[in-house]
């Protein structure tokens, strides 16, 4: 089981990915992949730091396929955030109408 470090911008919100060189990118593909475990535990606990100066938030770990060398999400609620995109119209639903007296 391949797994990836993920979680959000504390300011702005934005999906971001625990890269290879210890850093964050709102790229899902700059993810690194890691295929043990252990690798993966030892990545998210060093994200944990960066929670702690209110960086971010949330950090866990997600599963992942790997198809010619690049990640892919495999849960459609990763394949959402990583395509960085909303679930539903911004402009759908009643609250975006005149609520009548």
């Amino acid at each position: 089981m391949n797994q990836m470090v993920t979680a959000q911008w504390l300011l702005g919100g934005q999906s971001i990915y625990w890269t290879q060189a210890g850093t964050w990118s709102e790229s899902f593909t700059d993810g690194a992949v890691y295929a043990d475990p252990a690798s993966a535990d030892a990545a998210l606990a060093a994200t944990q730091e960066f929670v702690k100066q209110r960086v971010i938030v949330g950090p866990y770990l997600i599963e992942v396929g790997v198809d010619a060398g690049q990640p892919q999400p495999t849960s459609a609620r990763e394949r959402i955030r990583a395509a960085h995109s909303a679930t539903f119209p911004i402009d759908h639903g009643s609250w975006t109408a005149r609520i009548s007296d």
